[in-house]
């Protein structure tokens, strides 16, 4: 098994395309086959395999969990980091915090369309830590 942490800076309330850089991260290893898992340990942001071919895709997505979610709700009792706090945590809940991806021929095994990306919940910057293993097989060195 091969352990990395991964820290984003966030600029507010987007999608992160991790998949370059995480592919990168596999070549570097030397993987073959076997699983990369990624795990966020944050409440406020979330990990998804998305659209990464048409921009508007993200978009929709965006204003899609605006219109579910609305920020500042005052039903919401939890307003301790502002406006979008406890819009953020819902946001988080509906998504995911660790995503299992397989790797074949030291290839991340995505569709067509697919990219991995953190989706930031809050509005303003924040840096996101990212736990990113594999395991399974590595080139030998010879």
């Amino acid at each position: 098994m091969h352990k990395h942490e991964l820290t984003l800076a966030t600029r507010g309330r987007q999608f992160y395309e991790l998949t370059t850089q995480l592919q990168g991260w596999l070549e570097k290893i030397g993987a073959r086959d076997g699983w990369l898992l990624l795990f966020l340990p944050h409440t406020s942001a979330s990990l998804a395999l998305q659209e990464n071919a048409d921009p508007d895709v993200q978009a929709d997505l965006l204003d899609f969990l605006a219109k579910l979610v609305p920020d500042d709700d005052p039903a919401y009792r939890h307003r301790n980091e502002g406006p979008d706090d406890m819009s953020a945590h819902i946001r988080s809940l509906l998504g995911t915090q660790s995503l299992q991806v397989p790797v074949g021929q030291g290839r991340l095994q995505l569709g067509t369309w697919q990219g991995i990306f953190l989706l930031e919940h809050r509005q303003r910057a924040q840096a996101r830590r990212i736990t990113v293993s594999f395991l399974g097989e590595v080139a030998k060195d010879e």
